[in-house]
């Protein structure tokens, strides 16, 4: 009888797939249909619509059998959904994937057998190569520059094909997988961002938590990007790129890297902003830091939180960043060797 109980029970999946629809119509079905042949079947699906007026989500469901559906009244932003999904999870692993990124059929395989070659990881990142052409790179991870201008490692370069496996600063949230319980206890993502470098904040704290990020160069995801915002120089992305690179300085710099981080990000922010080809932005540049300013009582309460959490020393926060400026303006990958992290201290 109580074999047969034991039989009876639902199997408990590996991993936690969480994708997030918000008028993803022209890339959703394509997405779960990768994920439907993906060479791993230890995994659940929880696709989050976050009320799309077309209802994709719901037309696309089907494509992964078991996958859950959760529909939300109202659009809650990606950073929000995507905890909806990791609290409906049953996954030890929860892996976040766009709606316009394409995993290869052995993406999942080759995240979780990273995870076995790193024991002590939690947080692992894929190789992005663009849709429209796989041979140039959409990014080796996030990298993380002295003026707090995050930024994804290689992006728009011909892609070596011979990266080597290592740490980088912050997994990028379009397709990274991570241990379910510790997304939790940090908080998930940042709910005040709705979208655009949550995964840099969530990435930041896991430094400041002294847990690395390793880059799976053999997990491979193609990705169209902001495929469901208009694209990078919208200004629905680049208002809430500006805000949230400046919340994520406020919220997650060590006060003593904060003398050097500050001047440099708002000298850096104003040369960008200021270039000829970013000048027709200028006043959503301009509005967004008014509504970073406007929001910093908050985002300074968080940063006690989070300050108060660091288990990193200073030296290791700033070991992780690069100094270099020609990895900014090359936007060049960075990928470090794995390392032993130490205690918090100066």
């Amino acid at each position: 009888m109580a074999q047969r109980k034991d039989e009876d029970k639902p199997q408990v999946p590996s991993v936690t797939v969480a994708v997030v629809a918000y008028r993803s119509g022209a890339t959703l079905a394509r997405c779960l249909e990768r994920l439907a042949a993906q060479t791993c079947r230890d995994f659940e699906v929880v696709l989050v619509d976050n009320a799309s007026p077309d209802r994709e989500a719901q037309a696309a469901a089907g494509i992964v059998p078991g996958a859950r559906l959760i529909e939300n009244a109202e659009n809650l932003g990606f950073a929000a959904a995507c905890n909806q999904a990791a609290r409906a999870g049953r996954g030890r692993w929860l892996a976040l994937l766009n709606p316009d990124a394409y995993p290869q059929p052995d993406w999942l395989e080759q995240l979780l057998a990273a995870s076995s070659r790193w024991p002590g990881v939690k947080s692992f990142t894929s190789r992005q190569v663009m849709d429209e052409d796989p041979e140039v790179l959409d990014g080796l991870g996030d990298v993380m520059s002295l003026p707090c201008i995050p930024y994804r490692g290689g992006y728009l370069q011909r892609d070596p094909g011979d990266t080597p496996e290592g740490q980088v600063f912050s997994p990028c949230g379009a397709a990274m997988l991570i241990d379910r319980a510790l997304f939790l206890e940090l908080g998930g993502f940042d709910e005040s961002f709705f979208c655009y470098c949550e995964d840099v904040d969530l990435g930041y704290r896991l430094q400041l938590a002294g847990e690395p990020t390793v880059l799976v160069p053999s997990a491979v995801v193609r990705h169209v990007g902001s495929a469901s915002s208009g694209g990078s120089k919208s200004e629905f992305a680049l208002f809430h790129g500006y805000r949230n690179r400046f919340w994520v300085l406020v919220k997650d710099t060590p006060a003593l890297l904060l003398p050097l981080v500050l001047p440099a990000h708002l000298l850096t922010a104003a040369y960008i902003a200021t270039r000829k080809p970013n000048r027709p932005y200028l006043g959503v540049t301009l509005r967004a830091y008014r509504a970073a300013l406007a929001g910093l009582g908050e985002v300074l309460k968080r940063r006690r939180t989070v300050q108060r959490a660091r288990r990193r020393s200073i030296l290791g926060i700033a070991r992780a960043m690069t100094w270099d400026p020609r990895d900014l303006s090359g936007r060049r990958a960075v990928i470090r060797p794995l390392r032993p992290t130490r205690s918090a201290g100066a």
